[in-house]
Parts: structure tokens; sequence; C-alpha cells
């Protein structure tokens, strides 16, 4: 079966499980150098680097390359994990959201570049399927829908910036739009489950701390780990049967 794609930050690297004996290397695309971790089962993107010194910005990020690099290693479908602040009170952080459809306003990243090619962008529906039914096995909430509004980063948005978007949107994040156009764009299959790690700026009195963000990000962490494991178990089992 072919492995599994997945691109998300540096915290699932300190799991075990499913991430305890990756291989480090590098693929060459015509986008650039793309750096991979890869088990026969998985090919792990870490979007923003590996060294805590030398974070890659989300305006900074080769999306291009990197999923080209998973295209070139043939993974059959690609599941993006994102950190997000919520757009509505409902959302409390420590939720897991799994959106339906995202916003990205003006010219994002592409892999096109002679002949024209328009796709119609959706979130793959099947690969909503299984992280919900993941999520479900493992006894874990997790919202089905919701938009995602993509900013361009790397600053946080104004409050007045989240009065607008929150009309229209329910999460809001630097990243999730541009690797789901470039993944349909590559013909891949892709869908993210989203930890809400924040409340947007403004919709607490509470003034927002990078150190807030990133404990529901680490609390978040363990419960995303054992939702993949589910994830990739059932695709196995699959496999067999058919």
């Amino acid at each position: 079966m072919k492995p599994l794609g997945i691109i998300s930050g540096t915290l699932l690297l300190q799991g075990k499980g499913i991430f305890a004996d990756l291989r480090e290397e590098t693929v060459e695309t015509d986008f650039g150098r793309a750096m991979v971790f890869c088990t026969a089962d998985i090919v792990f993107i870490a979007r923003h680097g590996t060294d805590p010194r030398r974070h890659i910005l989300p305006h900074l990020i080769n999306h291009r390359a990197n999923l080209t690099a998973l295209k070139k290693l043939g993974v059959r479908e690609i599941l993006g994990i994102h950190s997000t602040g919520a757009l509505k009170r409902r959302l409390k952080p420590g939720l897991l959201v799994v959106p339906e459809d995202y916003v990205l306003l003006g010219a994002g990243p592409t892999v096109v570049r002679e002949k024209a090619t328009h796709i119609v962008p959706v979130l793959s529906a099947e690969v909503r399927r299984k992280w919900l039914e993941a999520a479900r096995d493992c006894a874990l909430d997790c919202i089905d829908g919701g938009i995602y509004w993509q900013t361009a980063g790397p600053r946080l948005e104004t409050r007045a910036e989240i009065a607008m978007i929150s009309r229209f949107a329910d999460l809001v994040g630097m990243t999730m739009a541009s690797e789901a156009v470039i993944a349909q764009e590559l013909e891949i299959p892709y869908a993210s489950l989203c930890s809400v790690d924040n409340f947007a700026h403004g919709l607490e009195e509470k003034a927002l701390t990078m150190e807030k963000v990133l404990w529901h990000a680490r609390h978040n962490a363990e419960a995303i780990l054992r939702i993949l494991t589910r994830y990739i178990e059932r695709d196995a089992r699959a496999a067999e049967r058919a």
C-alpha cells in the first residue's frame, strides 16, 4: 500500500508509535528541496522545520516543494494537522475540528506553470470522513465542519480583522488553505485536523500570548497522535479486506 502523507508542526516528532523510527531524507523538486521523514507507512513533513532556532515562519514555508515531494514519494493521501485560533466563542481552546471548507483571499501558492488548470477547490470528503471515524474510534470528540480562514502571517490578526472574518469563518490560521490548493493541483486527496489552541485576538479580555497557544497545542498533541495511529490502522485493515 502507498504511504500516507502527513504535514504538521514539530510536536508530533516528539511522540512514539508511528513516529518512533523515522528516517530523514532530502527530496529535490522543481520548486526546491524538501526534508521528509519516512517509514514504510508514512511520509512526514514538519512544515516549520525541525530546528526551533530556525523556525520557518508561515509566509516563508515552501509549500510547493513540500507537496511536490510528497507527490514524488507516491503518497495516497495527505493529512494536514494545524494549530488554529477560534473565531467563535463556542470553539473553546482544546477542541479538535475537521473543517469542511476554507477561505484564501488573494494569490496563494500554486504548482501550475504553463497550461492553466482551473480546479474547483474542495477538501476531500473521504479523508474528512476517515479523520472523524478515527477520532470516534478513539472516543475523542471532534467537530465535523467549519470554515478555515487563512491569513498571510507572520503577524497575528488585529481585533478589527478578527471582527470582520469571524462573520464568515470559524477558525483562523496561516497554512492550511495553501496546502489544500496545491494538493488538489497535484491530484492528492487532502483534509485537515485542526487543534483549537486559542481564542482569536479580541474574543476575550485576557491578552493573547504564545505561551497559551503552545500549552493547548502540546495538550492536544497526544490526542492527535492517537487519532493518526487509528487512521493508519483502519486504512491497513481496509486494504487487507480489499
